[in-house]
């Protein structure tokens, strides 16, 4: 099983929005080659004059760094409706979004994209007929994106299984019923995008809040996975410091023997770990992703 160690760029969303910050602590002060770059960063709704700078400057600092923009994802602020967004004009748009995204990614050298499915509405989740119209057209709209993808070179894309249904696959039945639709007609694989953290806990069945339980179940299907100190609570993006390790349930020798007993042969795993924009968490951001690095380095040798 090949095992790479990498960072969801989340953390650097209105901290370190500058390339030349961002990809030097996550080279230098961090030790990582893989990102998976966030929209958040650089959002295809800018203009154009706008993006083209900022690719040129990320693929610069990427080189001088000697860090890969291995995949991308959407993020905290475009963590939004979109493709199951109930009025079919805002999906219209947000399809287009996605192939804009896509272009960017493909000019970043990513090899993948990624998102959530897509988000119902709660008056749509409720209808049984609007749920099943909303979510086949979301399922022909990835479709879509799948030849889109194709074309520009992907090897794939990626869903992330959430934690509530209306956010699409939050249990382990749900998810396989959703990555068997989505791709009997992919022009490339759709895949997920594990999350340590995800899973409905209350679906009455323990193997949805169990992340081994994913791991064993999707971990082949997975070529990136969020990873993050989870705590039984679910209570947030947790680092994995000394702090949260005592108290969390992730543990790297048990994740790396679980993706192995998946039949997992090749993933990246990101850290996606958030800080609240509030004192002290605002000043233990880099502290905080140092020590996560060391952590995981004892486990997922560079």
């Amino acid at each position: 099983m090949n095992v790479k160690l990498g960072i969801n760029a989340g953390f650097a969303i209105n901290r370190f929005p500058e390339p030349e910050v961002w990809i030097r602590i996550v080279g230098e002060e961090l030790g990582l080659k893989y990102v998976q770059f966030v929209a958040d960063l650089l959002n295809p709704f800018l203009p154009y004059r706008v993006i083209s700078q900022q690719i040129n400057k990320i693929r610069k600092m990427a080189d001088t760094y000697d860090v890969s923009i291995d995949t991308t994802f959407t993020s905290a602020f475009t963590r939004v409706n979109h493709l199951m967004h109930p009025d079919p004009t805002t999906r219209e748009a947000w399809f287009q979004w996605f192939k804009d995204f896509f272009l960017i990614s493909a000019e970043l050298g990513a090899r993948g994209v990624g998102s959530h499915f897509g988000i119902m509405s709660v008056t749509d989740l409720e209808d049984d007929e609007r749920r099943e119209k909303i979510t086949s057209e979301a399922i022909n709209l990835w479709q879509k994106l799948s030849e889109f993808g194709a074309e520009v070179g992907f090897e794939f894309l990626m869903f992330e299984p959430m934690s509530i249904p209306r956010e699409m696959a939050s249990t382990i039945k749900d998810t396989w019923e959703l990555y068997e639709r989505v791709n009997e007609d992919a022009a490339i694989p759709v895949e997920l995008c594990l999350d340590v953290d995800h899973g409905f806990y209350f679906s009455g069945d323990p193997r949805d809040s169990d992340p081994y339980a994913w791991l064993k179940e999707f971990g082949k299907n997975s070529p990136a996975i969020h990873v993050k100190q989870s705590l039984m609570d679910k209570g947030g993006h947790w680092p994995f410091t000394e702090e949260y390790n005592e108290k969390g349930k992730i543990q790297p020798q048990k994740v790396l023997y679980t993706l192995e007993e998946s039949g997992a042969e090749d993933v990246v795993l990101l850290m996606e770990i958030s800080h609240r924009e509030r004192y002290p968490a605002e000043g233990r951001v880099i502290s905080d992703l140092r020590e996560s690095a060391r952590y995981w380095r004892q486990y997922v040798p560079d």
